[in-house]
């Protein structure tokens, strides 16, 4: 597996009804939970989250737009997504309900770094939601796309350079792709760079953050 150019940041965050009693992560205990669908990155993460800090809770999993549908209708308490934002469920709920964001305490975002070194400080900017009022700060998880090693060099170099070339097309199709930038190269700490991505960033100057 070879990395080849930086995506988004995956931010995890807590949605709840503005009524709602929890006002922190620790009063969710015993709240039903919807994290999304099994095997996806929130279904993944959210239970090792609440097992690490000793929070109890019933996950329930589903597609978004059903679990958001359930938190309307109040069967369902908490939405737990690790996503790139803005998330649509989220926004589909803000027009519909007054909602309020819960966010990590600064020890529990402590505890789960030291827990789970992949996880990197993360925010999500004010006003991403309409109910967003200031910034959230949460942790989160940085993609990369990745290639196969013995993908050809050439074909590599040429899906580098048409991702860069074309960055407003990606953001139409999600404002996440904003983040899609060759600074973030830096934000890779796991995986080496494909050589036919390295041939696209030197090209460009960047030679210095493929070392």
């Amino acid at each position: 597996m070879r990395a080849i150019f930086p995506m988004y940041d995956t931010p995890f965050q807590f949605l709840v009804l503005e009524n709602s009693g929890s006002q922190s992560v620790a009063e969710m205990v015993g709240k039903r939970v919807g994290v999304g669908p099994r095997g996806g990155t929130s279904a993944a993460y959210f239970p090792e989250f609440f097992r690490k800090l000793n929070v109890s809770v019933n996950f329930v999993f589903g597609e978004w737009a059903e679990l958001a549908a359930q938190v309307h209708r109040r069967e369902l308490d908490v939405l737990a997504a690790g996503a790139g934002v803005p998330v649509p469920s989220f926004l589909e709920l803000e027009a519909r309900d007054k909602v309020r964001y819960i966010a990590f305490s600064q020890g529990q975002l402590a505890e789960l770094r030291l827990a789970m070194p992949e996880l990197t400080p993360s925010r999500i900017p004010a006003g991403m939601y309409p109910s967003l009022l200031r910034n959230y700060e949460t942790v989160g998880l940085y993609n990369f796309a990745v290639a196969h090693a013995d993908l050809p060099d050439d074909f590599v170099y040429q899906v580098v350079r048409a991702v860069f070339e074309n960055q407003d097309e990606m953001i139409e199709a999600h404002p996440a792709a904003a983040e899609t930038v060759h600074s973030n190269l830096d934000r890779n700490s796991f995986s080496p760079l494909h050589p036919g991505a390295i041939r696209y960033y030197r090209q460009i100057g960047k030679a210095g953050q493929t070392d």
